[in-house]
């Protein structure tokens, strides 16, 4: 019988084989792998746009492609000076991290200039901005969670 050991080190070489095959050859998530802190490839943002579901990138790798991973700056974003460290990034689609960043910078913006989360919910809504978590329009406690996840 193996050891836990040996069926550790197997599922981490598991991941890393699983992250070359959607295009990833190296950096932050194969040192996550290694380390055993990423488990499984999925898109890890609040919410996930691909119709074909998180665990869906495609192999091989489409250049450009909505669907193709992405490193995601969270908590800190990269605009805000964060950087590839393993507790600062999560894995995302491109199209799934674009739409992420554009409701949080359009929410910071806001923020910025002192609207009411009942405010930022009215014009999310006005202008059609999809909520990340569930569906329906925006409310201020959905504006608030959101920016907190």
């Amino acid at each position: 019988m193996a050891s836990s050991d040996t069926v550790e080190q197997a599922r981490r070489a598991a991941v890393i084989a699983e992250l070359e095959a959607v295009g990833i050859d190296g950096g932050v998530f194969h040192t996550m792998a290694a380390a055993g802190q990423l488990i499984d490839i999925v898109c890890e943002t609040p919410k996930c746009y691909c119709p074909q579901g998180r665990e869906f990138f495609p192999k091989p790798p489409i250049p450009d492609s909505d669907w193709d991973p992405t490193i995601d700056h969270y908590p800190i974003l990269r605009s805000n000076g964060g950087h590839k460290d393993p507790w600062n990034v999560r894995l995302a689609h491109k199209l799934c991290n674009r739409e992420d960043y554009s409701w949080r910078a359009r929410i910071t913006e806001m923020i910025k200039e002192g609207l009411s989360l009942e405010q930022m919910a009215e014009e999310l809504n006005r202008t059609g901005v999809q909520r990340p978590q569930g569906s329906g329009p925006w409310s201020a406690e959905s504006v608030r969670r959101a920016f907190v996840s």
